[in-house]
């Protein structure tokens, strides 16, 4: 029944997605059918759009994929039932701090039955390294924490190192919280928790990126694009941009 269900959720998404994206994979569809996946997140599935976002990312089996900066590893399980076995994801989290008190959410998501393929890889999120090149990197409405107090990363810096992190012809998805047009960068990251889609196009451009496209599948023109994004009244509602782009491949 649970399978019959989300099959028809991935259906209608696609049928009425803006941004028109193809139908997604068998490996898609059954990463997020998986009966394995904790019931909170199929929960956020209507919200987030799974499909959509894998689809788009264009994430197949035996891929190398790294999720940067998981959070509690939504879609880092996805990526790794997608990839399969043969298959990696690396989930990039900043070192621990001296005086952190506890562990960051993604380990125990990797300690899971079933996520062997998942490699936390701790450091500095904003100079990454990874054991090897990844196809895809992804981000997830944590693109614009790099400008908060706590990170002091140099954007310059972090960016080229996502950029020498994939391989040539590899794809780099940000999907953030859209910031009014214009919006001051790092007041707006650390208020509201939002950036203007505008500036993280000319920030990724300015590091060798190559716009790619992007998706109105998480688009909200409702947002007035002042609120705080944990607003309880805007939630998982916020008007969301997605930019692909890609390491050119020569």
């Amino acid at each position: 029944m649970r399978k019959r269900l989300v099959l028809a959720l991935v259906a209608g998404l696609v049928m009425t997605s803006p941004a028109a994206q193809a139908k997604p994979s068998s490996a898609v569809v059954a990463a997020i059918a998986d009966k394995g996946r904790p019931e909170a997140d199929v929960k956020r599935d209507a919200d987030r759009k799974p499909a959509d976002m894998l689809e788009f990312a264009g994430v197949k089996p035996g891929q190398t994929v790294a999720d940067f900066l998981p959070g509690g590893g939504y879609f880092t399980r996805l990526f790794a039932r997608t990839v399969g076995p043969k298959g990696t994801v690396f989930a990039v989290i900043n070192a621990p701090a001296p005086n952190a008190t506890k562990p960051n959410p993604i380990l125990a998501v990797a300690a899971e039955a079933g996520n062997e393929n998942i490699k936390v890889i701790e450091g500095n999120v904003g100079a990454i390294v990874l054991p090897r090149k990844a196809d895809v990197i992804w981000t997830s409405q944590n693109y614009h924490d790099l400008f908060l107090a706590r990170f002091k990363a140099d954007i310059a810096v972090a960016n080229r190192s996502i950029f020498y992190a994939l391989k040539p012809g590899g794809y780099f998805i940000v999907l953030d919280h859209a910031a009014k047009a214009g919006a001051p960068l790092v007041q707006t990251a650390n208020t509201i928790h939002r950036i203007d889609p505008a500036l993280v196009r000319a920030q990724l451009e300015a590091a060798g990126f190559v716009y790619v496209g992007e998706s109105q599948v998480l688009a909200n023109p409702e947002d007035d694009h002042t609120r705080m994004v944990f607003d309880p009244t805007l939630r998982g509602h916020t008007d969301q941009f997605i930019y692909k782009f890609q390491r050119p491949k020569s």
